[in-house]
């Protein structure tokens, strides 16, 4: 359990005008959406409005779901899928929860060495990018089954959106047309022919089908096994064959999906339910917010200021070693868990903060007699593409579900004859001790590549209750999660601890600034939108700080997409924040 008390280590010593600096957040006229009965927020509005659709139809949130994740195949190919993976965090309106693990599995015929070249190096591109950078896709799969095990409609009804979305077509924003351009597609004919007419490229307010999609989810709608062992597990093991790739139709026949017990812990007179591994979010989530337990964050100063942003990068950069060191697929490994959630050992690792100053990351010392040895962890010397949505139902049922293809449009690769992307989920595996992943994450040999495994993901769909006992469970207060690779994590703990303690609106909250620290690059990652003051004081204090993508000035400097629902605990109305980040995207509801 986390309590909240006075904690002498909390003692800021930063110059008194900092403590006088007001809210340091962009001012904007957004405010949060208002529904009476149920909401659904989704990066992309044709999905948002699918949701919705079934939902108003009698559907639950799971059955709303299955909808807005079909649809965002269709509507959102950079990270919607039929070919990649996710989680999906269920909270049932009688307070039940439940973990679906729909993760990508390293098909039978993967080797721990396979991105290696003859001298041992990384070969550059070949888990990023063509026939070998896919795991075997779980995004179907975990659709089928949470739909046949909570939902109350029919299959074909949830994906009915989905299958007219890819017939009939959608209507292309500015934004939507500009991310088909993307270099990872062109490099494969079949995927420059469907999003690219062959180079002749969409343009804003052109509408966009695709009948070969279509025609593959009306298959699944009307046989939902031919994808895993079906006519259609066999056009995409013939598919990989032809083009050298791994998986086989024995790989697609033996996938399954898990249903887990969820991460919890509290903070703050709240519940936390979140992600177990293979995501590594919940129980860093769970770490940090630990850390952060016993500090009254806004006698320290307003919502993103120097103290604030300081003491919580600390935090930040602590239980990323933990994620460093210890995480992979629990089916492989013996993981520490309980340790890591224990509040001793995050008051050891609170007691190592400097008030004053950061730790940099070479000095740092993990606590003694708390954790067993990491498996061969890298030393110390040495993107962010995917989609989240959020539902709440009119019973109160929630969704928290984050899928995606890894990197932007996956593999680049798109199956001929059925219209669909390929993940390249391999990077997600440590493909070599002591080398970071394409979001520059070092990672333990527990995530190393096996037959069968499930690479480790930061994906943190969370669900935040008030404060239940062991008679009753707490009421939904938060709907929440964010896509980001590296950055989700972080994403979703500032949104948590921007609503629970510095009290602002979860629109307010979606659209702040966002800072980052992973631990290893030791660097303080800021959003461009980041106030400059701060950054500077920071930098002053000791942190090495990036402006995120600075060197272009082309660039938003922006990452993740905060997709957030609040129960409002005296008015019971549902608050919707959809990220302004994303112009074509809503928050829904009625």
């Amino acid at each position: 359990m986390l309590t909240k008390f006075a904690d002498p280590h909390v003692r800021f010593r930063i110059a008194a005008s900092l403590a006088a600096l007001s809210l340091v957040i962009p001012a904007h006229a957004e405010q949060p959406t208002h529904a009476a009965h149920a909401m659904v927020l989704s990066v992309q509005h044709d999905a948002a409005d699918a949701g919705v659709s079934i939902l108003k139809q009698g559907g639950n949130a799971v059955d709303a779901a299955v909808a807005v994740h079909f649809s965002l195949a269709v509507v959102y190919p950079f990270a919607g899928n039929l070919g990649g993976g996710g989680f999906m965090l269920i909270r049932d309106k009688h307070g039940r929860s439940h973990f679906l693990d729909y993760r990508e599995k390293a098909p039978a015929a993967a080797t721990r060495d396979m991105y290696l070249d003859a001298q041992g190096n990384i070969a550059p591109g070949r888990s990023l990018v063509g026939y070998l950078a896919s795991g075997v896709p779980g995004s179907v799969a975990g659709m089928i089954y949470a739909q046949s095990h909570f939902g109350k409609l029919s299959l074909a009804q949830d994906m009915a959106p989905a299958i007219k979305l890819a017939t009939d077509g959608f209507v292309l924003s500015a934004a939507e047309a500009t991310w088909l351009q993307s270099k990872n597609i062109a490099r494969f004919p079949v995927s420059a022919h469907i999003y690219q007419r062959d180079g002749n490229f969409y343009k804003a307010g052109e509408t966009f089908q695709q009948p070969v999609l279509g025609a593959t989810l009306t298959a699944i709608a009307s046989d939902p096994n031919t994808f895993y062992k079906g006519a259609m597990a066999q056009k995409i093991a013939a598919f990989e064959k032809e083009h050298s790739g791994l998986i086989t139709a024995e790989d697609l026949a033996s996938y399954e999906v898990k249903d887990r017990e969820p991460i919890k812990g509290r903070y703050h007179g709240y519940d936390v339910i979140t992600a177990p591994p293979p995501s590594s979010g919940g129980i860093i989530l769970v770490e940090i917010l630990n850390i952060l337990s016993t500090y009254d964050l806004p006698k320290l100063g307003p919502d993103r200021g120097t103290a604030q942003v300081h003491i919580i990068t600390e935090a930040f950069r602590r239980a990323y070693k933990d994620r460093a060191d210890y995480l992979g697929d629990p089916d492989f490994n013996q993981l520490p868990l309980k340790q890591m959630a224990s509040l001793k050992y995050a008051a050891a690792w609170r007691s190592s903060i400097d008030p004053d100053k950061p730790t940099p990351s070479a000095s740092l010392v993990r606590p003694a007699n708390f954790m067993p040895q990491p498996p061969d962890s890298p030393p110390h010397k040495q993107p962010t593409d995917t989609t989240h949505f959020s539902i709440v139902d009119k019973d109160g049922m929630a969704v928290s579900s984050t899928t995606t293809l890894n990197g932007g449009y996956g593999s680049g690769v798109t199956v001929e004859g059925l219209g669909f992307l390929l993940n390249n989920e391999m990077d997600d595996f440590t493909s070599k001790i002591g080398v970071a992943n394409v979001y520059g994450l070092m990672q333990s040999s527990a995530n190393s590549i096996a037959p069968g495994k499930r690479p480790l993901s930061a994906m943190t769909p969370t669900i935040v209750t008030t404060r239940g006992h062991w008679y009753r469970h707490g009421k939904l207060y938060l709907v929440l999660g964010s896509p980001g690779g590296s950055t989700i994590i972080t994403t979703v703990a500032n949104d948590i601890i921007s609503v629970i303690d510095n009290h602002l609106d979860v629109q307010t909250d979606a659209d702040a600034p966002r800072f980052h620290h992973q631990y290893l690059p030791d660097r303080l990652d800021l959003e461009k939108s980041f106030s400059a003051e701060v950054g500077d004081q920071l930098k002053a204090m000791g942190y090495t700080t990036n402006r995120n993508q600075h060197a272009d000035e082309k660039s938003p400097g922006t990452w993740g997409d905060s997709e957030l629902i609040m129960v409002d605990p005296k008015t019971h109305e549902l608050l919707g924040g959809h990220d302004s980040r994303r112009t074509y995207g809503k928050a829904a509801g009625y």
